[in-house]
C-alpha cells in the first residue's frame, strides 16, 4: 500500500463505492436471465457468489482494484437471442456457457490472453479507455433519465419535469462541486446524499426488510455441466464460440482501459503487471460461475469510480467481494441504490475515463480513425466488444495504406481475422437458424 501511496481505509471506502455503484447486478441479472425460465431467486444468490469469486480472486491473485461481476450483454444474448429466439432450453443454453468457460480457463492457462493484450498498440489502448469512458456516461445518462429513446433520432433529451430525473440532476450537481473543490470521497459522498434524497422525498422506496434469507442455489446448481452432453448442434457451437469470444474481449477491453487509470497498473513500457493474474481470476470465475448457473462474468466498468475514489490495490476488490457475500443477507436494503443514484457517479467517472484520448495521436489519421471508432463503437452499439471491433478491424488497414506495415504487430493481423468471425456469427449464424 505504501509503495501504491494508499492506506486501508481509502482501499475500502473505494471498494464500498464500487460495490454501491454495481450492485443493481444483483437485480437486473436474475430479472433478465429470468425471462429464459430460470429460477429468479437461485440467480440472485448465483449472481453474488460469482462477484465473490471473481473479485476475491482479481485482488489476491493480481492485486488490482478491479471488480468482477456476471455481466450485461451476455445475459440478455442467453435470454432473448439463444433461448427465447432460438429456442434452446436454458438447461443447454447453461451448457454452452460452461464448455465456453472451460475453453476461456485453456485460454488463459496458455497465456494466450495475456500475449494478445500486450500486442495491442498505446493508442488503441486509450481509445478503448475514452470509449469505456463515453459508453459509462452514456449508461449514467440513461439511467438517469437525461436521455431517453426516440423512434426519430434513436436518443432524445428526458424529461426535466420527472422528478427521478431531477433526482439524478441534483446528485450530478453536489458530487461535481465537491470534485471541482477537491473534497475526498467526492464521488460516494455524492451517493450518499442521492439515497438520503431519495428516500426524504419518498422517490425511492423505503425498504420494508432489512435482513432476509438467502435464496436456495438448487434450481441452477451444476445444471450446465448436467447438460454437457447436450452441445452437438452446430447452432451450440455457435453459441459457445459467442460466449467464448464475447467474454475474451469484454474483460481484456476494461482491463486496458481502467489500467489507463491506476499507474500502478503499469509499467515504464505501458504493458499491465500481473496481467496473467488477473486473467486467470476471471477465467476462474467464469467457470464458477456457469456451474452456479449464471452468464459469464466480466471486469466491471463501474471499478472506475473506487479507482476515483483512490483504490489503487486489490483490497478495493476483495472489499467488493466481501460486499457481495454480505449482500445476500440485506437483499432489501440494496434496493434503495436506483439508477438514479448510480447515474451521477457514472456520468462523473466516464468524464474521468475520457481524458485518455488526450494521449492519442489524432494528427495520424491511419490512427485518429481506427481509435475513434473504437471510442465512439462502444457506446453507439451498446456494447464493448463491438466497439474493439471496430477499432482492431480498420486499423491494420490503415495502417498498411500509410506504408506503415513494420509497426504492426502481427497479433493484430490474426485480432482482425477474429472479429470478423466473431462480428459472422453473431450477426449471420442465429438468424440463419431461425429460417
Amino acid at each position: 500500500m505504501e509503495e501504491a501511496k494508499t492506506n486501508v481505509r481509502r482501499e475500502i471506502l473505494a471498494g464500498l463505492t464500487t460495490f454501491v455503484s454495481m450492485a443493481y447486478i444483483l437485480f437486473v441479472n436474475p430479472q433478465v436471465l429470468g425471462d429464459s425460465g430460470m429460477d429468479k431467486g437461485s440467480l440472485f444468490t448465483a449472481t453474488a457468489l460469482t462477484a465473490v469469486v471473481g473479485s476475491v480472486l482479481m485482488g489476491i491473485l493480481a492485486n488490482y482494484p478491479i471488480a468482477i461481476a456476471p455481466g450485461l450483454g451476455d445475459n440478455a444474448f442467453f435470454s432473448y437471442s439463444v433461448v427465447i429466439a432460438m429456442g434452446i432450453p436454458w438447461q443447454t443454453a447453461m451448457a454452452g456457457v460452461f464448455v465456453a468457460s472451460l475453453i476461456f480457463l485453456v485460454l488463459s492457462l496458455m497465456k494466450i490472453r495475456e500475449v494478445v493484450i500486450n500486442a495491442i498498440p498505446k493508442d488503441l489502448k486509450l481509445a478503448v479507455a475514452s470509449g469505456l469512458g463515453i459508453f459509462i456516461a452514456f449508461v449514467g445518462l440513461q439511467g438517469g433519465g437525461l436521455i431517453t429513446a426516440s423512434k426519430d433520432s434513436l436518443v432524445a433529451i428526458g424529461s426535466f419535469t420527472n422528478p427521478t430525473t431531477l433526482l439524478t440532476i441534483a446528485g450530478l450537481l453536489v458530487t461535481a462541486i465537491l470534485m471541482a473543490r477537491k473534497v475526498p470521497g467526492s464521488i460516494f459522498i455524492g451517493m450518499v446524499f442521492t439515497t438520503v434524497a431519495g428516500l426524504v422525498t419518498k422517490l425511492i422506496p423505503a425498504p420494508a426488510h432489512i435482513i432476509s434469507g438467502i435464496p436456495s442455489l438448487k434450481p441452477t446448481f451444476g445444471v450446465g455441466v448436467a447438460h454437457i452432453v447436450d452441445i452437438k448442434e452446430p447452432q451450440l457451437w455457435a453459441v459457445v464460440i459467442i460466449f467464448l469470444l464475447v467474454a475474451f474481449f469484454d474483460t481484456a477491453g476494461t482491463l486496458i482501459g481502467l489500467a489507463e487509470q491506476v499507474d500502478v497498473m503499469q509499467d515504464k513500457d505501458g504493458k499491465m503487471p500481473r496481467i496473467g493474474h488477473a486473467l486467470m481470476a476471471d477465467s476462474i470465475s467464469m467457470v464458477s460461475g456457469a456451474v452456479f448457473g449464471t452468464t459469464p462474468p466480466t471486469a466491471y466498468v463501474e471499478s472506475s469510480a473506487g479507482i476515483a475514489v483512490g483504490g489503487r490495490t486489490g483490497l478495493t476488490s476483495i472489499t467488493v467481494g466481501v460486499l457481495f457475500a454480505l449482500s445476500m443477507f440485506f437483499s432489501p436494503l440494496l434496493s434503495v441504490v436506483t439508477s438514479n443514484v448510480t447515474a451521477p457517479v457514472l456520468i462523473i467517472v466516464g468524464t474521468l475515463m475520457a481524458q485518455s484520448m488526450r494521449g492519442i495521436q489524432w494528427d495520424r489519421f491511419e490512427i485518429a480513425l481506427p481509435a475513434f471508432l473504437t471510442i465512439v463503437g462502444m457506446p453507439l452499439t451498446y456494447n464493448i466488444s463491438y466497439g474493439i471491433a471496430f477499432g482492431f478491424l480498420v486499423y491494420p488497414i490503415t495502417m498498411l495504406a500509410a506504408g506503415k506495415r513494420k509497426e504492426i504487430n502481427p497479433i493484430m493481423y490474426g485480432l482482425f481475422v477474429v472479429f470478423v468471425i466473431l462480428l459472422y456469427i453473431i450477426n449471420i449464424l442465429p438468424k440463419a437458424s431461425l429460417a
